[in-house]
């Protein structure tokens, strides 16, 4: 079957989902109930669980028959990132969106949070779950983890998509301190990002003190400044993410990703090329997507998905589903 066959199958499958998106749009969060048991209703099939990885417990929501597919989220989000194609993709697969260490409902202990050893716990995780290879998407740090899996537990990996960001490398140590003059301002500019974040989320203990109790702050502005489509993660959407990442630990857990970066970049010079099929989608990242993936994945393909922001997988679920039946079938 063709992308667009694909694609327009897929379109009358999700219309149920941007009318309920619509309906939701101007409902106020403190309506919205943001609890794991409440939003897994929300997805017939679908089941909360956890398991004890390298001595910590992962929260993860698994539905569906079929090969399993792993969805791995990034910052500032949860396993709820992918909600849009998961009843779709359960159709196929066996589903499972999984909390990384430090997200969500899984635990946040003090360390571990460089991309090595996050994909150890998902390595572990595939073990007990009793699966000798599995298909991987990741998105954000998701992504970097779902890289690391690759690299380092490449038996366990079928198939790798990584969706608009790939693994640190030696190029974030050259990124930026200041905006080159008007290029920053409410949108990202794709052709001089400016990614203030990474510097601010090295600092330890500040952005607890700053941002408890009202992540949401910082996470409005990061929409805004990452979305194509605002509309895309609606108020219950930002409802659920406030409050997964209001806590100090929550905050110092989520910082802990992007302080781990200069240990992920020197790891990520020791690892070979992949050679499972890899499959790269990206927004505003795909160029540099594209050029990572063409270096450390010979073989690869990445494309670019017109009209999309950051967020794939709420902004434009359907095209990403067409690409991800496609490659994954």
């Amino acid at each position: 079957m063709s992308i667009r066959s694909i694609l327009a199958t897929v379109l009358a499958a999700l219309a149920f989902s941007a009318e309920a998106s619509a309906k939701n749009q101007h409902a106020g969060a403190k309506d919205y109930n943001v609890s794991d048991a409440a939003l897994v209703k929300t997805l017939p099939g679908f089941n909360n669980s956890f398991a004890t990885v390298n001595g910590i417990r992962l929260h993860y929501v698994a539905g569906g028959k079929g090969d399993p597919v792993l969805l791995l989220p990034g910052w500032p989000e949860t396993w709820w990132s992918y909600h849009k194609v998961m009843p779709e993709l359960a159709k196929r697969h066996r589903v499972i969106s999984i909390d990384l260490r430090g997200m969500g409902s899984s635990d946040k202990p003090a360390d571990g949070y460089d991309k090595k050893t996050m994909a150890g716990d998902i390595s572990e995780l595939v073990r007990q779950l009793g699966y000798k290879k599995v298909d991987v998407i990741g998105h954000d740090i998701g992504s970097m983890v779902a890289f690391s899996f690759a690299a380092n537990h490449a038996d366990q990996v079928r198939k790798l998509v990584m969706l608009d960001v790939t693994h640190p490398s030696s190029g974030y140590l050259s990124l930026p301190l200041l905006p080159a003059l008007g290029t920053f301002g409410d949108k990202l500019d794709e052709n001089h990002p400016y990614l203030w974040w990474f510097a601010f989320h090295q600092v330890k203990g500040l952005p607890e003190q700053l941002l408890e109790g009202r992540a949401g702050i910082e996470q409005e502005w990061f929409f805004r400044y990452m979305l194509k489509d605002e509309g895309a993660i609606d108020a219950g959407d930002r409802a659920v993410y406030a409050a997964a990442y209001s806590s100090r630990d929550a905050i110092r857990a989520g910082d802990a990703w992007y302080q781990a970066f200069p240990q992920d970049i020197v790891d990520d010079g020791t690892y070979a090329k992949l050679t499972m099929p890899v499959l790269g989608l990206g927004g505003p990242g795909y160029l540099r997507l594209k050029s990572a993936l063409d270096a450390k994945a010979p073989g690869s393909r990445t494309f670019r998905i017109e009209g999309s922001g950051h967020f794939i997988a709420e902004e434009k679920p359907a095209t990403l589903l067409a690409y991800l039946l496609d490659f994954l079938n």
